[in-house]
């Protein structure tokens, strides 16, 4: 008797119509602007429509991993989003997207591990499937940040983040392709280092005097140095425990944060830079789902064949990392 495992059935991805390059940031003094793609590598991003919500963009991700796989959504047992950036506060963003797709029989909830939630909403649709709960499992991560958290005003963040949203399509199978292990990690004394102060009960938006504080922040430094040292980390607990020689690896999937990460994790790992997928010239950082989206780049590409290793890692807010190992 084989035992479950879970498989990557197709992958889907969609940015927002509009497209901002660094240029159009006419807020910022022309003289600074070249800086952004010398000092991030990003040369645009993508910002909704204003009629356009968070779960619109996790049903376009959704909606076209879905045909690809020629699968129906009353085929779904259960619908995980990943997001930072929520409709509202309640109900979950997810029963939204549950309703425009109609998976009436799929159970549906958010999880936010802000840039680090694919992974884990992966790892969450992994296990729902080994224990032979759940046949079809969609996994969506999907980001507005320009709306919600953007403060237009500060260069350092309004110039990396943009909005995106990302699918990835599980199923139950007995064969060698799928998830080959995950490893999930949380620092929760460093949860001051990425957030979004207000709107939560420790500061209601009633008692809001400071307008900065509705806002996304990080302490770019040190969360620099955070995502370089434990996103390489992560790759090496994880490639020890499924007994993966770095070299054996077809291509790393990584948070699209800004090149200088990217960069300091392939030279950390010393795996060459050309096995990096990288898509943030063109999209920018769109948190949870930049994963996803580089990961659905990739599967479109062409490039990957049958039994590659593919590795996705992931850090961000909470403080928390992850990394999953699949095998194509």
């Amino acid at each position: 008797m084989h035992s479950i495992t879970t498989n990557i059935v197709s992958t889907g991805a969609y940015v927002p119509e509009r497209a901002v390059a660094n240029e159009d940031l006419t807020q910022f003094p022309a003289s600074v602007l070249p800086l952004i793609r010398e000092k991030t590598g990003i040369a645009r991003r993508h910002y909704a429509d204003d009629d356009q919500y968070t779960s619109d963009l996790a049903f376009e991700a959704a909606r076209r991993c879905l045909e690809r796989a020629q699968v129906s959504a009353a085929d779904l047992d259960a619908i995980l989003l990943a997001t930072s950036s929520p409709d509202r506060i309640q109900p979950a963003t997810a029963t939204r997207v549950q309703d425009l797709l109609g998976a009436r029989r799929a159970f549906a909830f958010d999880l936010n591990s802000v840039c680090s939630g694919a992974v884990f909403g992966l790892h969450m649709g992994d296990a729902l499937i080994r224990t032979g709960g759940s046949r079809y499992v969609l996994v969506i991560a999907s980001e507005l940040y320009s709306r919600s958290y953007i403060n237009p005003k500060d260069f350092s963040t309004c110039a990396c983040l943009g909005d995106g949203a990302g699918a990835v399509l599980l199923a139950a199978s007995t064969g060698p392709s799928g998830i080959v292990g995950s490893r999930l990690h949380t620092d929760g004394s460093g949860r001051d280092l990425i957030q979004v102060p207000a709107g939560g009960t420790m500061l209601p938006s009633d008692r809001v005097t400071r307008p900065q504080d509705v806002n996304f922040k990080m302490r770019g430094p040190e969360v620099q140095q955070f995502a370089t040292s434990q996103g390489a980390a992560v790759v090496d607990e994880l490639l020890a425990g499924c007994d993966v020689d770095r070299r054996e690896v077809a291509f790393v999937v990584p948070h699209q944060a800004n090149l200088p990460v990217l960069r300091g994790l392939a030279e950390r790992l010393d795996i060459p830079f050309s096995k990096f997928v990288v898509t943030l010239d063109r999209y920018g950082n769109t948190a949870a789902s930049s994963v996803f989206i580089a990961f659905d780049d990739l599967m479109r590409s062409g490039r990957v064949k049958p039994g590659d290793l593919i590795v996705l890692v992931v850090f961000g807010g909470g403080l928390s990392w992850a990394a999953t190992l699949i095998r194509a």
